[in-house]
Formats: structure tokens, C-alpha cells, sequence
């Protein structure tokens, strides 16, 4: 199991007395429902169809160095071989446990990948203490699933993948795994969050329990009250390592599409159209007349690609896809990643204060140069030109000159103003504005000088908006920032 940052702990102590206070009316009827719950019947329908999964990997030890001896000395090779002959440098089999879930009687497996990954031998137990060696099928490392494939002398005891978008926040929930090695252990909880997004990739959309979640429940099922499966145990955070009521299940929603492929063609096909994208923040939002946040802000386009073709423009906000809303940045990765590859897709763009209807053959991402991500590169660390600078924003800009594009090392083509220092205490650094930024457009007009900055501030200004945005550009890649001007 994947322990993720480190939690702080809160003084709950208080807040339940509190509660048991001011709610005993509620409190008792709590305490009689739960204690009215047993998860027994559907423990015993489900654990046949639960594995641990065992696997081994053969490590290469490295010989260490002798201190002082050259590189390539005969001595070296000498050393090597008789540290190999100690067992110093001798391979090592390392071996890990975990869990996973039958979906089909044939033999089919479910898992996460991390539990499977590199390995030379995975094993599969089953609660009858029957064990079987596996074969990959095939595995996904930004869903982190795999699948696994058996051959039993007779049909095995299955569950079915359910419906994750019909769970709701409060729903009962139960795991089933091989925590530390202790197969079988089931656990249950409730469903504390929908849409969960903890940094691990691209298609983050997990389901959060309090259910207990351990080293090794990795790749388990969580199961609902009906015994379906509406995700794949994935991930804690955990100060130490162990449950502390905070673990995450790859939702079935995100399970189906990926493990089809993968037994269809023993590996992913995503779309793809060709766009780096960035969050809405509010202050972008009221630059571009959006409202509230919501979409995601095209900060580059892929030349060649479907985005390209199909028209989009970088600072357009995709707001829907394919029919299906974009709320926030992270919905357009999965939505596009789940689109038939081929296709001709529909997709509404904010742009310039209007709705703008576009159509993109929709490609494949594997095969793709480039994957919509958030822009997160850092720009360089040159070295100030305070000639001509004019100050604005907490930015020191010079206008774009031959001499400029000289000492920035920029191409002939470069044009916008370039940032030659930054105030560490403004907003634009705290936006991660750096050196050698250059400014190509503010509220979304060409900048040529710094007077073209300042008359743009000006308009904002008066249409009564809190910020500018601006386009940048860092290390040849496109991004927007929207600093505030009051």
C-alpha cells in the first residue's frame, strides 16, 4: 500500500463530547443502527473470490566502491569477484505481498500495478489455500491496475465490477485483503469522499474510506453493501505507514474501460487531442468573464495534433467535451482519456466571452509526443539586464530587443516583454513568476512594451476586474498567470 505525505492529527476528543451534548437524540439513533449492522453474510458470499498475491523480483546489489581506487583499475575487477564470492554482490530475490480480486471464473485477476511491478514470479492464493503461479495480462501505471491472468482446474468464485458513480458520501463500504500478510482480513467503514485527486498522475478521481486500509490491502477490492466492487484499494495517507481511517480505491468508473483494454489488447489506447492545460484559478476566471471557475485553461497546443486542427487557440477554456461537462482541469484528461480513439468529438471553448463549438478527431495518447499535464516547469536562473527595465506588477520588464533575445539565448522569433527580475514579496512570485519569463500577451492582448502592459492594467481597471492575466512564456511552453492590479 502507497503511503501518501503525512497527516496532522487532529483533537477530536473535544468535538465528540460536543456532540454527544448537544445531539443524543441523533447519537443513539446512530449507535442503534450500527450496532444493528453485521457485514457477516456478505463477508462470507465474498472472501472466496479475494486473493493475496505474492510475487518475487531478482536485484542486481551493487558492488561498493573502494574509496581512493581508480575507475577501471585491474584491482577493481579483482575486488568485484571477490566480493561476489563473499556474497556481497550477489543477486537478491526480493519478495512482496498484496491483494487482488477474481472477475471472472476463467481465471481473470484483478490488481494494482505497483504490487506487480518488475516482478519475475507472482503467485496467486486462494482462501482455500490453494495456490497457482499468474501471468500478466497487462498493466496500467498511471491508473496503477493490472491485470492477471490464472488457469484453475475448475471455475472460480467471481465478483462483479459495479457502478462507482452511484455511490454516495455515508455509504457503507467494505474491504477485503492481505494486510501484512494476514489474508482474508475484511474491514468495513463508510465512503468519506467522492473525487478525490492526491497528486499521484493525470486521472486522479479516487474514492476516500475510513474503512481500514493496510500494507498490503493494495489492489483489494472495496465492495458495497450489494457485494459489488466499486474500487480497487489503492493508496493511504499515513503518518507512519499504517490506517489511520484516510485510504483511497481507484473508483470502477476508472477500473472497467482500463482493464477491458488490457485484456483486449494487453495494453491502454487513450485519446488524446493535443493540449497542455491549467487550472481555473477564480482571479483567471474573472479575467476571462467565466463566472465562477470551471474548465480547463489551454496553456499550449500541440503542433500537428487534433487540438491544432480542430482550431483551438491557446487561453481557450474547454468547458465541455464529447457531451460531458468539464468542471475542473483534471475532468478533461480522464474524459479525453476515455474517449474512442478516432472518433469525431464535439467540445464546447470559452473564448473571447462566447461559446465556441470545435471538432477533433480524437488520436492516441500512447502514441503521442506529447500528453495534456499541467505546466509546472520553473523558468532559468539568468541573470538580470536592468537596462531600460520598467517596473509593473512587481515584475522588472524590458521590451524584447535583438540584443535581448541575445543574452536570453531566445530565438529571432521572440517577441513580448521579458521579465529581468522579480519582487520576492509580489504576488507574481508567489505565482512562480521567475527570470527570464517573457510576458506575451496581458488580458489577452499583444504586449510590444511596457506601455502596451500598463494600458492594459488601465482597461482592466475600469471594466472593474481585480487582476490581469497574463499569458507567459517559460522555456519554450506557454502558460497563464493572473496577477492582481488593486
Amino acid at each position: 500500500m502507497r503511503a501518501i505525505g503525512e497527516m496532522k492529527r487532529l483533537m477530536g476528543a473535544v468535538g465528540a463530547a460536543v456532540l454527544m451534548v448537544a445531539l443524543p437524540v441523533a447519537t443513539v439513533a446512530i449507535a442503534a443502527t450500527t450496532s444493528s449492522v453485521s457485514f457477516a453474510p456478505l463477508a462470507e458470499r465474498l472472501l472466496p473470490a479475494v486473493v493475496n498475491i505474492s510475487t518475487s523480483a531478482t536485484v542486481k546489489r551493487v558492488t561498493p566502491k573502494i574509496p581512493g581506487l581508480p575507475e577501471g583499475s585491474p584491482l577493481e575487477d579483482f575486488f568485484n569477484e571477490f566480493m561476489g564470492q563473499q556474497g556481497g554482490a550477489k543477486p537478491q530475490k526480493v519478495q512482496s505481498l498484496g491483494s487482488g480480486f477474481v472477475i471472472d471464473a476463467k481465471g481473470i485477476i484483478v490488481t494494482n500495478n505497483h504490487v506487480i511491478d518488475g516482478a519475475d514470479e507472482i503467485e496467486v492464493t486462494f482462501t482455500d489455500g490453494t495456490t497457482l503461479p499468474a501471468t500478466l495480462v497487462g498493466a496500467d501505471d498511471k491508473t496503477d491496475l493490472a491485470v492477471l491472468r490464472v488457469k484453475p482446474k475448475k471455475p472460480l468464485a467471481f465478483v462483479k465490477l459495479g457502478d462507482s458513480d452511484a455511490s454516495r458520501v455515508g455509504d457503507w463500504v467494505m474491504a477485503i485483503g492481505n494486510p501484512f500478510g494476514l489474508g482474508g482480513s475484511v474491514s468495513a467503514g463508510i465512503i468519506s469522499a467522492l473525487n478525490r485527486d492526491i497528486h499521484s498522475g493525470n486521472y486522479d478521481d479516487f474514492i476516500q474510506t475510513d474503512a481500514a486500509i493496510n500494507r498490503g490491502n493494495s489492489g483489494g477490492p472495496l465492495f458495497n453493501t450489494a457485494g459489488d466492487v466499486i474500487g480497487v484499494n489503492s493508496a493511504i495517507i499515513s503518518p507512519s505507514g499504517e490506517s489511520v481511517g484516510i485510504g483511497f480505491a481507484v473508483p470502477t468508473s476508472t477500473v472497467k474501460p482500463v482493464v477491458a483494454q488490457l485484456l483486449k489488447h494487453g495494453e491502454t489506447r487513450r485519446g488524446w487531442i493535443g493540449v497542455r492545460i491549467q487550472t481555473v484559478t477564480p482571479e483567471i476566471a474573472e479575467s476571462l468573464d467565466l463566472g465562477k471557475p470551471r474548465g480547463a485553461l489551454v496553456a499550449g497546443v500541440a503542433p500537428g495534433g487534433p487540438a491544432e486542427a480542430a482550431g483551438v487557440e491557446t487561453g481557450d477554456v474547454v468547458v465541455s467535451f464529447n457531451g460531458q461537462p468539464v468542471r475542473e482541469m483534471r475532468d478533461l484528461s480522464r474524459i479525453v482519456a476515455e474517449t474512442e480513439i478516432g472518433i469525431s468529438a464535439p467540445f464546447v471553448v470559452h473564448r473571447d466571452g462566447k461559446s465556441v463549438t470545435l471538432t477533433a478527431k480524437v488520436g492516441r495518447l500512447e502514441t503521442s509526443q506529447a500528453e495534456a499535464a499541467t505546466d509546472d516547469d520553473e523558468a532559468g536562473d539568468e541573470k538580470p539586464a536592468e537596462e531600460k527595465k520598467v517596473t509593473l506588477l512587481g515584475l522588472g520588464l524590458v521590451a524584447m530587443d535583438d540584443e535581448i533575445r541575445r543574452d536570453f539565448e531566445l530565438g529571432d522569433d521572440a517577441n513580448g516583454l521579458i521579465v529581468v527580475s522579480v519582487d520576492p514579496d509580489s504576488a507574481a512570485a508567489e505565482k512562480g513568476m521567475r527570470i527570464g519569463d517573457i510576458v506575451m500577451q496581458a488580458a489577452q492582448k499583444d504586449m510590444k512594451a511596457p506601455a502596451d502592459l500598463e494600458a492594459a492594467i488601465k482597461a482592466e481597471k475600469k471594466a472593474g476586474r481585480s487582476s490581469v492575466l497574463l499569458r507567459l512564456l517559460t522555456q519554450g511552453k506557454t502558460r497563464f498567470v493572473a496577477l492582481p492590479i488593486k
